[in-house]
């Protein structure tokens, strides 16, 4: 945990934050070891970041005085089009998103994606709320990434793409005729990257209808959570 991040409603009219939650107070008490009067880096999810000095600390509950004093870190300007991955992959690809500061994740369904994937409690908005927590914890950001969804390929890419992914280069990583990754930028970038084993043809053609460009992301074969850190740092100057 690189930064405690609260909510506005979180934080008293005395600018005193209060941290009961035992996964929280785990962490100050086993690896932080925080003792009253230490300053801690705190920031409020899609705000400003500043410092907390630690007012009171016993076993249960910690509290902070909290003064915000900068903007929070941006979000990149990359909007994920990803492939609902395997629910076991499904946490560990939300954390890393969430710490490298993704702006906004659309799951969609593929022809290699099973049914049941949709199904799995991880996508529960308390369980994606925790895991995109962490990895914003992790990388000391306060970008909380917006995630939703797309059950249906093809009314999706039909009907609403074109306009979920205005203003963007629209990039998909696939193999097939792929042009070399463009040089990092901030540019706003709208990616596409499919499940385990990649999108069909007919959805990279899909793609490529709505103004996608394949990319290849290298000679070697890598899982959707090594590609998607490995697309990021490509395409984004972070």
């Amino acid at each position: 945990m690189n930064i405690i991040l609260f909510h506005d409603q979180d934080i008293g009219a005395d600018q005193l934050l209060t941290i009961s939650d035992q996964r929280r107070q785990d962490h100050l008490h086993k690896v932080l070891k925080v003792q009253v009067g230490d300053q801690l880096r705190v920031g409020r999810i899609n705000g400003q970041t500043g410092m907390g000095e630690v007012v009171y600390h016993d076993q249960d509950t910690t509290r902070l005085r909290v003064e915000l004093s900068q903007a929070g870190p941006r979000a990149l300007p990359l909007s994920l089009l990803l492939a609902i991955p395997r629910p076991k992959m499904l946490r560990r690809i939300l954390q890393t998103c969430a710490t490298f500061g993704v702006k906004e994740i659309k799951l969609i369904n593929s022809a290699k994606v099973e049914k049941s994937f949709w199904q799995t409690p991880f996508l529960q908005p308390e369980q994606v709320y925790n895991q995109l927590l962490l990895g914003m914890e992790q990388g000391g950001i306060t970008h909380l990434p917006k995630l939703t969804q797309a059950k249906l390929f093809k009314p999706f890419v039909e009907d609403q793409l074109l306009h979920w992914a205005a203003n963007t280069q629209r990039l998909v990583a696939h193999p097939r005729e792929a042009q070399s990754c463009p040089p990092a930028s901030l540019q706003p970038t709208c990616l596409a990257i499919g499940p385990e084993g990649g999108f069909t043809d007919y959805e990279v053609d899909k793609l490529q209808a709505q103004g996608f460009t394949s990319v290849s992301l290298g000679a070697r074969i890598l899982r959707v959570e090594t590609a998607i850190p490995v697309a990021i740092s490509k395409l984004m100057q972070l």
